[in-house]
């Protein structure tokens, strides 16, 4: 019983002196906690495979713990030309060649950020802290990598901000491809000023100057095709309107001709169908006229032509004296029997 109390009240001592060694650790709004035990009572020692939340306090024993943070915020990292700019005080752009073989001098920004759920990953195998982490990891790819992708470039192509662009996203996502499994992304990738040799550049200067000559004058010569085919087109539309009235003016002739052709050739027609039939008419007359009855019908007709005529016959001979007679017409029908037919018509 009395080292059970003994017990106990050490035990109470050792809570108490414990508790007052007890350490704060704390987290900015911009931060994540790493705790590390240095040894446990219970469980396993070393990085533990959590976080802690931005902006908090923790409490832990004392002499067990080591604590880390990481910024979590994005951070920039610049390397430039500029000396009073930049991670270093001194020139820190990247120089590279051109794919034409030319020197370029660029500077670089570099926008990252830590993956708060990789922070215990970065501390047990990458970096202890942000400025490890830095300097080691992000500024020794950041400024290798790009060196290749903007080096594909042409020396006159850098000129070209969209062509920049692409390059710039092309090596962000290259750099996210090696830093992602170290925890880190990259935001952005931004290129600033950029200087070639300057003979290079009056070179290049020069050569921006004639593009442009070249590339005006080959406007204007389109602009002077698209005129030519403008008028041509306008020009093929008047003769195919002209074409078009002619073929107008034609076709109204071919029907004109057509209908007085036709109407000519009914006119011939009616006049032969006429003709043939007053030929016929006369054949069946003569026809009827050599019968016996057609001679009677001469008779009379001759006597209604002579009726009442007198007629002097005049001898044939040519004798000196000349015997003159006068023919009764009426009284030689008498005689021929025609005379009672000649009075009943």
């Amino acid at each position: 019983m009395m080292i059970s109390k003994r017990f106990i009240v050490v035990l109470n001592l050792l809570v108490v002196f414990m508790l007052s060694g007890c350490v704060f650790y704390s987290t900015k709004p911009n931060e994540v906690g790493v705790r590390t035990k240095k040894f446990s009572f219970f469980g396993q020692k070393g990085v533990e495979n959590e976080i802690y939340a931005p902006g908090s306090t923790y409490i832990f024993l004392p002499f067990v713990t080591d604590w880390h943070t990481f910024n979590i915020n994005i951070q920039n990292m610049e390397m430039t030309a500029n000396i009073n700019k930049g991670d270093l005080e001194r020139r820190d752009h990247i120089q590279f060649k051109t794919i034409d073989g030319n020197d370029i001098k660029l500077d670089l920004i570099i926008s990252y950020r830590i993956l708060p759920e990789k922070a215990p990953y970065i501390l047990s195998h990458v970096a202890a802290s942000d400025l490890e982490l830095r300097t080691k990891i992000v500024r020794v790819i950041t400024r290798s990598l790009p060196r290749d992708i903007f080096g594909e470039l042409r020396t006159e192509e850098f000129y070209i901000a969209e062509l920049r662009a692409k390059k710039s996203e092309k090596a962000k996502m290259d750099l996210n491809h090696i830093l992602e499994p170290y925890g880190v992304i990259v935001e952005r990738v931004l290129t600033k000023d950029y200087r070639f040799n300057p003979d290079y550049k009056q070179a290049i200067a020069d050569k921006k100057m004639a593009d442009q000559q070249t590339e005006k004058l080959r406007s204007e010569v389109l602009a002077k095709q698209e005129e030519y085919k403008r008028k041509l087109e306008v020009a093929k539309g008047d003769v195919y309107k002209d074409i078009a009235k002619a073929d107008g003016e034609f076709d109204k002739a071919i029907i004109a001709a057509d209908a007085y052709y036709s109407q000519q050739e009914k006119i011939a027609k009616a006049i032969k169908e006429e003709g043939r039939a007053e030929a016929t008419g006369i054949e069946k007359m003569n026809q009827a006229l050599a019968q016996q009855g057609g001679k009677v019908m001469v008779k009379l007709e001759m006597a209604k032509a002579l009726k009442d005529k007198r007629i002097i016959l005049m001898p044939a001979s040519s004798g000196s004296s000349i015997d003159l007679k006068t023919l009764d017409v009426n009284k030689f029908l008498e005689i021929q029997g025609i005379q009672k037919q000649v009075d009943s018509d």
